[in-house]
């Protein structure tokens, strides 16, 4: 049996963000809790929707103790000041970063438990739904808007643990490209790949089935034309980009991901490697290791990535060219794919374990030991 969630409700296009205060009070919520990183508060992005808010007579505290790589500290003081604050739910303003904060946050709220964080890790067991959630990206790339995952930095341990839970899936996801319009051009590009990542680990995953290859397959298309315009920061690119990286969310979030969000993950914990680039950086190399194990799918990848000719290639030839097609997509959007003077050779045997025991390791459709994936960060340095 399969299952498959998704938002209650989504806005798409230019404009969205004025569903946040039309949702909030036809839901019947009074105050809301704002959680934006700081940079968007300082850049004035927040603001274009903490207005709205205000013009509707709407009250709401803000919150921004919120690292791009959200730790259990900016957790603990987010339920406390959400607890402090009187809301009744929570607009999560940003990338993964808001994101994965506010989702801890509001399920610890309404399952007080798990108020450690690290007990979250994996499947939880929690039993009642966070609290309700508005979430409004500013990135095109997590899909956390519409995912029942979320990631947490645990600074003590240096390490990364992601959290599965169907309670902590946003209510209603408002994903307007005019609130990514500010993003950077290396921030579009690290991003853009961390979805186009998305869409191919979850195409390629052991859990993967039709529903969520039809999700996969239109997401690795819609990026492949449009990251390059997203990063001119051309309107169009943005827009067909906020919706690439939602579709891919709506698949991976039902069948999970492999190693090379493992990986990542590890990265980040040890190195404070922002997670679109992370991903990028490894997914040509992971992708060649994995061929041996996904069928006739890199036929398809290709294919969606735009390469001619598919048909008439052998199996060997069309994996290659959909590595390559990746590959071509990073290098023009300004990623290298190296890990040179960023990976220590000393960290490498607590790397591998660390990506190993990632809860995203076991969906990968190759089996990869230990040894393999020390491998795998060595060959990119």
């Amino acid at each position: 049996m399969n299952k498959f969630m998704l938002n209650e409700t989504s806005y798409h296009g230019a404009g969205a963000i004025a569903a946040v205060p039309q949702e909030m009070q036809a839901r019947g919520f009074k105050k809301a809790f704002v959680a934006s990183d700081p940079d968007l508060v300082r850049f004035g992005v927040t603001a274009k929707v903490t207005d709205l808010l205000a013009a509707a007579g709407i009250a709401f505290t803000l919150y921004s103790d919120i690292k791009p790589n959200p730790t259990i500290e900016n957790v603990q003081n987010g339920v406390r000041a959400f607890k402090e604050s009187g809301a009744d739910c929570i607009v999560a303003i940003g990338g993964g970063s808001s994101m994965d904060t506010s989702k801890a946050i509001g399920i610890i709220i309404t399952n007080p438990e798990f108020a450690d964080v690290r007990s979250l890790e994996g499947v939880a067991p929690t039993k009642k739904p966070c609290v309700p959630i508005i979430a409004v990206p500013t990135t095109a790339g997590t899909a956390a808007e519409v995912t029942i995952n979320y990631v947490i930095t645990d600074v003590e341990k240096k390490r990364k643990f992601v959290c599965v839970d169907p309670h902590d899936i946003p209510v209603v996801a408002v994903v307007d490209p005019e609130m990514m319009s500010s993003m950077p051009k290396g921030l579009t590009a690290a991003t853009g790949m961390d979805a186009l990542t998305h869409a191919i680990e979850g195409y390629i995953t052991k859990g993967a089935w039709e529903l969520s290859d039809m999700f996969h397959l239109k997401a690795i298309e819609i990026i492949a034309r449009s990251l390059r315009d997203a990063v001119a920061n051309k309107p169009q690119g943005r827009t067909d980009m906020a919706l690439g990286q939602y579709v891919a969310g709506m698949g991976f979030s039902n069948v999970g991901l492999g190693v090379d969000h493992s990986m990542a993950h590890t990265l980040s914990a040890y190195y404070d490697m922002p997670h679109g680039k992370a991903c990028a950086t490894l997914l040509p190399t992971v992708m060649e290791f994995n061929a041996p194990a996904t069928g006739e799918k890199y036929r398809e990848i290709a294919r969606a990535m735009g390469v001619k000719g598919v048909d008439a290639m052998t199996q060997e030839e069309y994996r290659a060219a959909a590595v390559n097609a990746v590959k071509q997509l990073a290098e023009d959007v300004g990623i290298q794919c190296t890990l040179a003077g960023v990976v220590k050779e000393e960290d490498l045997p607590q790397l591998a374990l660390d990506a190993f025991n990632d809860a995203c390791r076991p969906g990968n459709p190759r089996e990869v030991s230990v040894a393999e994936i020390e491998a795998l960060y060595r060959s990119l340095m």
